[in-house]
């Protein structure tokens, strides 16, 4: 078995102002550092992490010692017109009304589509097991965005869930564990262990 901790990042300011933060490059506030210096992590082999500042800052916080593997395709979604600007700012816009009318289903406005990035995110957690299997680690960590944490467990997540119903809160997230076995013949499921709070 391979266990794993998906962790989203810490708080940045663009989250305490409700934005949608994306491709927008920020770092953690201070809130957000002060928050992670609190936990206690078991250690692992291996560490992957989006290439975003807010995830790499998380990783050194909560694993220092661990040696880090960016993998691109783990970046959270690009919002497009809409990158970081919360509802008030666009609660006029009629592109974000159209996008709101659609349930979400839309493409941001000169962004990615949800599916897009829902595929993007899941080629990066196959990369992450792949790399595991072949390398023989059993007890690694990812620091990455919330939205990526939704896209992978949508996906793969046992007991299945909707894509929404698996949101966490800054510097939280899920240990989960995963059959070599069956995901190298095609039963690709991550089963919750537990999930994360504070």
């Amino acid at each position: 078995m391979i266990r794993m901790v998906m962790i989203r990042h810490g708080k940045t300011c663009g989250n305490l102002q409700g934005r949608y933060i994306g491709v927008t490059d920020e770092p953690l506030c201070q809130e957000g550092i002060s928050e992670l210096k609190e936990m206690e992590m078991d250690t692992i082999e291996l560490l992957f992490v989006s290439p975003m500042r807010r995830c790499m800052e998380t990783a050194e916080l909560l694993y220092p010692y661990a040696k880090k593997i960016q993998i691109p395709e783990l970046a959270e979604c690009n919002f497009g017109e809409f990158e970081n600007k919360n509802y008030q700012e666009l609660q006029d816009n009629p592109k974000y009304q159209e996008w709101v009318d659609s349930m979400a289903t839309l493409a941001f406005p000169g962004g990615e589509s949800v599916q897009e990035f829902k595929e993007r995110s899941i080629r990066g957690f196959d990369k992450v097991v792949d790399t595991c299997i072949r390398r023989h680690y059993k007890n690694v960590a990812l620091i990455v965005h919330g939205g990526t944490i939704m896209s992978v467990m949508e996906a793969y997540g046992m007991p299945k869930r909707a894509y929404y119903d698996w949101h966490v809160n800054n510097g939280c997230g899920y240990h989960i564990c995963l059959s070599e076995q069956n995901w190298k013949m095609g039963r690709r499921e991550a089963v919750v262990e537990s999930e994360m709070r504070r």
